[in-house]
Protein backbone atom coordinates (compact mmCIF):
# COMPACT_ATOMS: atom_id res chain seq x y z
CA UNK A 1 0.00 0.00 0.00
CA UNK A 2 2.81 2.42 0.83
CA UNK A 3 4.46 1.65 -2.51
CA UNK A 4 1.30 2.50 -4.45
CA UNK A 5 0.80 5.62 -2.36
CA UNK A 6 4.40 6.65 -3.03
CA UNK A 7 3.90 6.31 -6.79
CA UNK A 8 0.68 8.34 -6.57
CA UNK A 9 2.35 11.11 -4.58
CA UNK A 10 5.40 11.19 -6.85
CA UNK A 11 3.06 11.70 -9.81
CA UNK A 12 0.89 14.37 -8.18
CA UNK A 13 1.60 17.73 -9.79
CA UNK A 14 0.47 20.86 -7.92
CA UNK A 15 1.90 24.07 -9.32
CA UNK A 16 1.56 27.63 -8.05
CA UNK A 17 0.56 26.87 -4.46
CA UNK A 18 2.46 25.62 -1.46
CA UNK A 19 1.75 22.04 -0.42
CA UNK A 20 3.13 19.15 1.62
CA UNK A 21 3.18 16.49 -1.11
CA UNK A 22 6.98 16.16 -0.92
CA UNK A 23 6.75 15.62 2.83
CA UNK A 24 4.09 12.93 2.41
CA UNK A 25 6.14 11.25 -0.30
CA UNK A 26 9.21 11.22 1.96
CA UNK A 27 7.11 9.66 4.73
CA UNK A 28 6.25 6.72 2.48
CA UNK A 29 9.91 5.59 2.49
CA UNK A 30 10.74 6.52 6.09
CA UNK A 31 11.77 3.30 7.91
CA UNK A 32 9.96 4.23 11.09
CA UNK A 33 6.75 5.04 9.21
CA UNK A 34 6.90 1.78 7.27
CA UNK A 35 7.43 -0.16 10.50
CA UNK A 36 4.39 1.54 12.04
CA UNK A 37 6.44 2.83 14.97
CA UNK A 38 4.45 6.04 15.27
CA UNK A 39 3.59 8.42 18.08
CA UNK A 40 2.10 11.89 18.21
CA UNK A 41 5.68 13.19 18.46
CA UNK A 42 6.81 11.50 15.25
CA UNK A 43 7.28 14.71 13.25
CA UNK A 44 8.96 16.57 16.12
CA UNK A 45 11.34 13.67 16.73
CA UNK A 46 12.24 12.92 13.12
CA UNK A 47 12.18 16.48 11.76
CA UNK A 48 13.20 18.73 14.68
CA UNK A 49 14.42 21.43 12.27
CA UNK A 50 11.43 21.06 9.96
CA UNK A 51 11.20 19.26 6.63
CA UNK A 52 13.67 20.57 4.07
CA UNK A 53 13.21 17.95 1.38
CA UNK A 54 13.65 14.22 1.30
CA UNK A 55 16.94 12.39 0.89
CA UNK A 56 17.38 9.63 -1.68
CA UNK A 57 19.32 6.52 -0.69
CA UNK A 58 22.32 5.49 -2.75
CA UNK A 59 20.60 3.07 -5.15
CA UNK A 60 17.61 5.34 -5.74
CA UNK A 61 19.87 8.34 -6.28
CA UNK A 62 21.89 6.48 -8.92
CA UNK A 63 18.70 5.37 -10.67
CA UNK A 64 17.51 8.97 -10.81
CA UNK A 65 20.82 9.93 -12.42
CA UNK A 66 20.33 7.14 -14.96
CA UNK A 67 16.86 8.46 -15.76
CA UNK A 68 18.25 11.98 -16.18
CA UNK A 69 20.85 10.75 -18.67
CA UNK A 70 18.23 8.83 -20.66
CA UNK A 71 15.84 11.80 -20.78
CA UNK A 72 18.66 14.08 -21.89
CA UNK A 73 19.55 11.74 -24.75
CA UNK A 74 15.92 11.71 -25.92
CA UNK A 75 15.84 15.51 -25.75
CA UNK A 76 19.06 15.93 -27.72
CA UNK A 77 18.03 13.37 -30.34
CA UNK A 78 14.85 15.36 -30.93
CA UNK A 79 16.81 18.60 -31.22
CA UNK A 80 19.05 17.01 -33.84
CA UNK A 81 16.04 16.47 -36.10
CA UNK A 82 15.22 20.19 -36.27
CA UNK A 83 15.61 21.47 -39.82
CA UNK A 84 17.79 24.42 -40.86
CA UNK A 85 20.83 23.51 -38.81
CA UNK A 86 24.31 24.70 -39.78
CA UNK A 87 25.63 22.62 -42.71
CA UNK A 88 28.54 20.40 -41.80
CA UNK A 89 27.83 20.48 -38.07
CA UNK A 90 28.74 17.15 -36.50
CA UNK A 91 26.76 16.41 -33.34
CA UNK A 92 28.80 15.25 -30.40
CA UNK A 93 28.31 11.59 -29.42
CA UNK A 94 26.05 10.99 -26.44
CA UNK A 95 27.59 7.77 -25.23
CA UNK A 96 29.85 9.57 -22.71
CA UNK A 97 28.21 12.18 -20.49
CA UNK A 98 28.45 13.73 -17.04
CA UNK A 99 25.49 14.30 -14.72
CA UNK A 100 26.26 17.28 -12.48
CA UNK A 101 24.42 17.62 -9.16
CA UNK A 102 25.39 20.19 -6.51
CA UNK A 103 28.74 20.77 -8.21
CA UNK A 104 29.53 17.04 -8.09
CA UNK A 105 30.15 15.21 -11.37
CA UNK A 106 28.93 11.66 -12.01
CA UNK A 107 30.32 10.07 -15.21
CA UNK A 108 27.69 8.17 -17.20
CA UNK A 109 27.59 6.30 -20.48
CA UNK A 110 24.37 5.75 -22.40
CA UNK A 111 23.51 3.14 -25.01
CA UNK A 112 20.20 2.86 -26.85
CA UNK A 113 18.80 -0.69 -26.84
CA UNK A 114 15.49 -2.08 -28.19
CA UNK A 115 13.86 -1.99 -24.74
CA UNK A 116 15.07 1.50 -23.82
CA UNK A 117 18.46 2.58 -22.51
CA UNK A 118 21.40 0.89 -20.87
CA UNK A 119 23.03 3.51 -18.65
CA UNK A 120 26.29 3.11 -16.77
CA UNK A 121 26.56 5.40 -13.75
CA UNK A 122 30.02 5.37 -12.20
CA UNK A 123 30.56 1.93 -13.73
CA UNK A 124 27.29 0.37 -12.55
CA UNK A 125 24.71 -0.66 -15.18
CA UNK A 126 21.09 0.49 -15.05
CA UNK A 127 18.29 -0.50 -17.44
CA UNK A 128 15.83 2.34 -18.14
CA UNK A 129 12.52 1.51 -19.81
CA UNK A 130 9.84 4.14 -20.45
CA UNK A 131 7.54 5.68 -23.05
CA UNK A 132 8.52 9.20 -21.93
CA UNK A 133 8.51 11.81 -24.69
CA UNK A 134 10.10 15.24 -24.78
CA UNK A 135 7.75 17.71 -23.12
CA UNK A 136 6.13 15.20 -20.76
CA UNK A 137 6.10 16.44 -17.18
CA UNK A 138 5.98 12.93 -15.71
CA UNK A 139 8.35 10.03 -16.18
CA UNK A 140 6.60 6.74 -15.38
CA UNK A 141 8.91 3.86 -16.20
CA UNK A 142 10.91 0.92 -14.96
CA UNK A 143 14.52 1.20 -13.82
CA UNK A 144 16.38 -1.98 -12.89
CA UNK A 145 13.05 -3.74 -12.55
CA UNK A 146 11.63 -1.11 -10.18
CA UNK A 147 8.79 1.18 -11.16
CA UNK A 148 9.78 4.82 -10.79
CA UNK A 149 7.65 7.95 -11.12
CA UNK A 150 9.41 11.30 -11.39
CA UNK A 151 8.27 14.82 -12.11
CA UNK A 152 10.34 16.40 -14.87
CA UNK A 153 10.76 20.10 -15.61
CA UNK A 154 13.37 22.21 -17.40
CA UNK A 155 15.57 24.19 -15.01
CA UNK A 156 17.84 26.69 -16.71
CA UNK A 157 20.28 24.69 -18.81
CA UNK A 158 19.37 21.50 -16.97
CA UNK A 159 16.50 19.66 -15.40
CA UNK A 160 14.56 19.54 -12.15
CA UNK A 161 13.55 16.02 -11.11
CA UNK A 162 11.26 15.35 -8.14
CA UNK A 163 11.07 11.88 -6.61
CA UNK A 164 10.52 10.47 -3.15
CA UNK A 165 10.09 13.90 -1.61
CA UNK A 166 13.49 15.01 -2.94
CA UNK A 167 14.06 17.71 -5.56
CA UNK A 168 17.20 17.46 -7.68
CA UNK A 169 18.40 20.29 -9.90
CA UNK A 170 20.95 18.82 -12.27
CA UNK A 171 22.67 19.21 -15.61
CA UNK A 172 23.67 16.57 -18.14
CA UNK A 173 26.85 17.70 -19.89
CA UNK A 174 29.59 16.47 -22.15
CA UNK A 175 32.84 15.73 -20.30
CA UNK A 176 34.39 18.88 -21.79
CA UNK A 177 31.46 21.08 -20.73
CA UNK A 178 31.64 19.57 -17.24
CA UNK A 179 35.26 20.70 -16.99
CA UNK A 180 34.25 24.27 -17.81
CA UNK A 181 31.34 24.06 -15.35
CA UNK A 182 33.88 23.54 -12.58
CA UNK A 183 35.16 27.06 -13.27
CA UNK A 184 31.77 28.75 -12.96
CA UNK A 185 31.32 30.83 -9.79
CA UNK A 186 28.56 29.95 -7.36
CA UNK A 187 25.64 32.35 -7.66
CA UNK A 188 24.57 33.38 -4.17
CA UNK A 189 20.78 33.68 -3.89
CA UNK A 190 19.53 37.14 -2.91
CA UNK A 191 18.68 37.80 0.72
CA UNK A 192 14.88 38.06 0.86
CA UNK A 193 14.61 38.03 4.66
CA UNK A 194 13.67 41.73 4.72
CA UNK A 195 10.68 41.28 2.43
CA UNK A 196 7.14 40.04 2.87
CA UNK A 197 6.54 37.78 -0.14
CA UNK A 198 3.27 36.45 -1.46
CA UNK A 199 3.09 32.73 -0.61
CA UNK A 200 0.73 32.02 -3.51
CA UNK A 201 -0.81 33.59 -6.61
CA UNK A 202 -3.73 35.75 -5.57
CA UNK A 203 -5.27 39.17 -5.11
CA UNK A 204 -3.89 41.60 -2.55
CA UNK A 205 -7.06 42.56 -0.69
CA UNK A 206 -5.63 44.91 1.92
CA UNK A 207 -2.52 46.22 3.64
CA UNK A 208 -2.61 46.82 7.39
CA UNK A 209 0.61 48.85 7.56
CA UNK A 210 2.41 51.61 5.69
CA UNK A 211 6.01 52.87 5.46
CA UNK A 212 7.35 54.00 8.83
CA UNK A 213 5.08 51.76 10.90
CA UNK A 214 6.58 49.64 13.64
CA UNK A 215 5.41 46.03 13.57
CA UNK A 216 5.55 43.30 16.19
CA UNK A 217 5.71 39.54 15.86
CA UNK A 218 2.34 38.08 14.86
CA UNK A 219 0.87 41.40 13.71
CA UNK A 220 -1.37 41.32 10.64
CA UNK A 221 0.39 42.84 7.64
CA UNK A 222 -1.70 41.98 4.59
CA UNK A 223 -4.57 39.87 3.30
CA UNK A 224 -4.21 37.85 0.10
CA UNK A 225 -7.24 36.20 -1.50
CA UNK A 226 -6.67 32.95 -3.40
CA UNK A 227 -9.20 30.33 -4.48
CA UNK A 228 -11.98 32.36 -2.81
CA UNK A 229 -10.20 32.18 0.55
CA UNK A 230 -8.61 35.11 2.35
CA UNK A 231 -5.18 34.45 3.87
CA UNK A 232 -3.82 36.74 6.57
CA UNK A 233 -0.06 37.33 6.35
CA UNK A 234 1.54 38.15 9.69
CA UNK A 235 4.92 39.47 10.79
CA UNK A 236 7.47 36.82 11.75
CA UNK A 237 9.53 39.27 13.82
CA UNK A 238 9.61 42.86 15.05
CA UNK A 239 10.70 45.56 12.63
CA UNK A 240 9.84 48.71 10.74
CA UNK A 241 8.17 48.96 7.34
CA UNK A 242 10.48 50.58 4.81
CA UNK A 243 8.40 50.43 1.63
CA UNK A 244 5.27 48.97 0.06
CA UNK A 245 5.86 47.20 -3.26
CA UNK A 246 2.23 46.37 -4.03
CA UNK A 247 -1.12 48.09 -3.56
CA UNK A 248 -4.51 46.60 -2.68
CA UNK A 249 -6.13 45.26 -5.82
CA UNK A 250 -2.84 44.03 -7.28
CA UNK A 251 -2.74 40.50 -8.70
CA UNK A 252 0.26 38.82 -7.10
CA UNK A 253 2.50 36.05 -8.35
CA UNK A 254 4.19 33.52 -6.08
CA UNK A 255 7.06 35.14 -4.13
CA UNK A 256 6.19 38.63 -5.39
CA UNK A 257 7.32 41.38 -3.02
CA UNK A 258 4.58 43.01 -0.96
CA UNK A 259 6.45 44.84 1.81
CA UNK A 260 10.05 45.71 2.58
CA UNK A 261 11.42 46.13 6.10
CA UNK A 262 14.37 48.08 7.48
Amino acid sequence: ATTEMRHALDGLELLGVGHNVSFLSALMVHPRFIAGNLTTNFIAEEYPEGFNGGALNGDTFMRVLAVAAALHCLTVERERKISGQVPGYRPKPLDQLVVRVDRTNYPVSVQLVPSGFDVQVEGKAHAVISHWQVGDTLFDGVVDGHRMVLQVAPKGAGYRLVHGGATLDLQVLTPRAAQFAELMPIKVPPDMSKFLLSPMPGLLVSLAVEPGDKVYEGQELAVVEAMKMQNILRAEREGEVKACHAEPGTSLAVDQKILEFE
